[in-house]
């Protein structure tokens, strides 16, 4: 019988339909849709929260943690553009520090949108999934099979969008209990899949949460430095996440990659890119 809680907090990134333009582009220009965030244990949720909000006192914050508006220092973080350089730099190491210190580890699904139409248009057309589908069944089963080496179940906690997206998300999770993944039988088995009867032991409880709830921003700020690194491995934010341990692959044998960790879907581009200059790719599918 299964203990204790382990919650996925989960954020999202990009856009999650194959063929919409993504708008104005950063300054990257790399062109995902991820869904994923932070694993915790619920016996470890007080600490993190407390970190949190000892971060925000010392600051004189009273804005969440968005962090897109951090990266760009606009509106909650406007001041921070007004402030010296030393400054800037001085806060955005108390936050990495943050990020390190919280009792939680990152885990996403990452789907590069021009590789998934480079794979999927000519196929299916206009009959191709939308990208959240196959994010938020990868991730939600990786973080399932992480629960599970725990000995734990697992509370599904994305950040609250409208109710027809809400329930869209709430339907691929009713379905991971009845049918299992979705995807072909005959290709994902290298992944291990779970069962449906795993999925319904394992899967507690699917419950939507604020952006401002405080969990739910440590999942915004793990997210974008997991989405760099699929593109860039020496992105540093991603890099030091990794060096200190705090992402999912850190705690599994290189090994057990491919099947539990972070996923990184339709990244053929980026293994080609890699293999040229000869610089090592993140492990992608």
């Amino acid at each position: 019988m299964m203990s204790n809680v382990v919650n996925f907090y989960m954020d999202d990134s990009g856009t999650r339909h194959p063929d919409h333009d993504p708008g104005k582009r950063a300054v990257h220009a790399y062109d995902w849709f991820a869904l994923g965030g932070i694993l915790v244990r619920d016996s470890d949720e007080p600490e993190a929260q407390e970190l949190h909000d000892a971060f925000r006192r010392k600051w004189g914050l009273t804005c969440p943690l968005h962090s897109v508006e951090i990266r760009a220092r606009n509106e909650g973080f406007l001041w921070l553009e007004r402030r010296p350089k030393r400054d800037q730099e001085i806060f955005y190491e108390d936050l990495y520090q943050l990020m390190k210190a919280a009792p939680v580890i990152g885990l996403a699904c990452v789907i590069d949108r021009p590789g998934y139409n480079a794979r999927y248009r000519e196929k299916y057309g206009r009959q191709r999934w939308s990208l959240c589908k196959s994010a938020f069944t990868i991730s939600v089963e990786r973080a399932a099979k992480y629960a599970r080496s725990l000995n734990c179940r697992l509370r599904v906690l994305p950040e609250r969008c409208n109710k027809p997206e809400d329930r869209v998300l709430k339907g691929y999770y009713n379905d991971l209990k009845v049918v299992g993944q979705p995807f072909d039988p005959n290709t994902s088995e290298k992944y291990r899949p779970l069962m449906p009867a795993q999925f319904k032991e394992t899967l507690l409880e699917f419950h939507p949460k604020m952006k401002g709830a405080r969990m739910a921003q440590f999942a915004d700020l793990y997210l974008w430095p997991i989405c760099m690194g699929g593109y860039n491995a020496n992105n540093r934010p991603y890099k030091r996440l990794k060096e200190d341990g705090k992402l999912i692959e850190c705690t599994l044998p290189e090994g057990d990659w491919e099947a539990l960790a972070s996923k990184y879907y339709c990244f053929d581009a980026q293994k080609a890119e890699a293999l040229e200059t000869k610089t090592p790719p993140v492990k992608a599918g």
